[in-house]
This record gives structure tokens, C-alpha cells and sequence, in this order.
């Protein structure tokens, strides 16, 4: 069905591989295309979401200049917005989106992985905003979420002076929450997705829509939206079957209604 995307289901879980070797996964229009047309097409049942790169080299290498080379400023505008877009629909899914980064996350490709719930990557991997250094900023949203997730001032170094940094530098900074060695990385992704997807599906999602929508309000402002979800969760089957299972001392059976 895709050229450039690769998906398999684990029970709940579903593994979203984008597959373009030959530029080490680099993000261009189509890939972008097919990634949107894949994360609106989830296969049925799926509770968390995995993207990763295929190979033990790449994760996503960046956007592809070959592409951006010759663009004009509306054309640049439509390419950023594209890529902005689509990162934008996982930030927001009502599902987790857990990011196994499996080498190099460049540009884009570090972008994407900060638009993911949840970041592990493996030993060999590299981050990065390079794109000063091509005379362009970061347009998938990268000035934004990086800045959100390890504080102004890092950022700033990060993106003006371009270079990259390794696993364990990304860990200190709370880039990443965790670093496996390569063989690992997927099966812990998985795992993980596993340990998240055994939860009430909507109360992960009440979660993570409150955190999501919280960070940029006032406190009180975000107590007062975290209790109206608090209470909406007592209006759900889930809340009723798990707390009846705690008392029974069973465990519970969620069906995200």
C-alpha cells in the first residue's frame, strides 16, 4: 500500500517503520503524504502507536534537501506546513506515540521524535537541529517542542550552533527517557506500549489530553481542566470496572467506553 511506510500490528500495539533506506529515512513530500494517510488508517483495535526507522543506522536523517534545495519562500512555507501538520496529528492523537530511535534523528528527524509522547532511543543514536548550518531554521515545529522539552536555553545552543549530541547527552537533558542497545530498542518500545495499552484507553487519553492542553495555561486555569476530566472519567464503564476490579482484588477488563 505505501512505498515508504511499513506497519505491523502487536495485538494492541501497532509499529509504524518508515522505510527509505537509500536516504536514511529522510522526510520528503511523499513520505510525509503516506505517513498522514497511515496515521489516519490505523489498523482497528490499536491502543498505542511505535514510529521507527527501518535499519540499525537511521532513525529519520533529517528532511530531504534535495528536495528543499530549490524551493521558493511560499514553496518553503508549503513544505515546512506539511511537515508541521502531520507531527502535529501525533502530538495530538488520543493514543500514546511512543518514538524508538534507532540511530540518527537530524532535523526533521529529531523534530518528529519530539512531536511523540515518549522518546527511548539506542545506544548509537545522534540528535540534532543542523538546519542553521544550511541557512534555513528548524520548520517542523522544532523551535517550539524543543525548547518545551529541554528548556530555553539549551535549545538555543542545540539549534544555533547546530551540532549534534549523543544518547547519553540526551538522556542528561531529558531529550530521551531512556537509552537500550540496539537490539533491544524495538522490543522495549514495544513493551512499554504494552504496559500502557493494560490501562483504561480513556483514561490515557484524558491524560494525555490534559497534559497536552495544560502546559500553556495558567495554573489555575489548568487545575480547573484537569478536574472537569477527572470527573468525566466517572461518567466511563472503564472507571466502574476498575475500580470494582481493585476492591474485588481481580484484575480489571477495560473495554474504552
Amino acid at each position: 500500500m505505501y512505498n515508504y511506510i511499513k506497519i505491523e500490528q502487536k495485538q494492541a500495539v501497532t509499529v509504524l517503520t518508515i522505510s527509505a533506506p537509500k536516504s536514511l529515512n529522510a522526510l520528503n513530500s511523499t513520505v510525509l503524504g503516506e505517513m498522514d494517510d497511515a496515521l489516519s488508517h490505523l489498523p482497528e483495535g490499536t491502543r498505542a502507536l511505535v514510529i521507527t526507522g527501518d535499519g540499525e543506522k537511521s532513525f529519520v536523517a533529517g528532511a530531504d534537501i534535495s528536495e528543499m534545495a530549490n524551493l521558493n519562500e511560499e514553496q518553503g512555507f508549503a513544505f515546512g506546513k506539511k511537515g508541521a501538520d502531520v507531527f502535529r496529528r501525533i502530538e495530538t492523537m488520543p493514543i500514546p506515540v511512543i518514538a524508538a530511535v534507532n540511530g540518527f534523528a537530524l532535523g526533521g528527524g529529531c523534530e518528529l521524535a519530539m512531536a511523540c509522547d515518549i522518546r527511548i532511543c539506542s545506544t548509537n543514536a545522534k540528535f540534532g537541529q543542523p538546519e542553521v548550518g544550511l541557512g534555513i531554521i528548524p520548520g517542523f515545529s522544532g523551535t517550539y517542542r524543543l525548547a518545551k522539552l529541554v528548556g530555553m536555553g539549551m535549545a538555543k545552543q542545540l539549534i544555533f550552533t547546530g551540532k549534534p549530541i549523543k544518547a547519553d547527552e540526551a538522556l542528561r537533558i531529558g531529550l530521551v527517557n531512556a537509552v537500550y542497545e540496539q537490539p533491544e530498542l524495538l522490543n522495549a518500545a514495544v513493551q512499554m506500549a504494552e504496559s500502557i495499552c493494560a490501562n483504561a484507553p480513556l483514561a490515557v487519553a484524558y491524560a494525555k489530553e490534559c497534559i497536552n492542553k495544560e502546559y500553556d495555561l495558567k495554573a489555575d486555569d489548568a487545575v480547573a481542566y484537569e478536574n472537569k476530566m477527572f470527573g468525566r472519567c466517572f461518567a466511563t464503564e472503564d472507571q466502574k470496572n476498575g475500580m470494582k476490579a481493585f476492591l474485588n482484588k481481580e484484575k480489571p477488563a477495560f473495554n474504552g467506553k
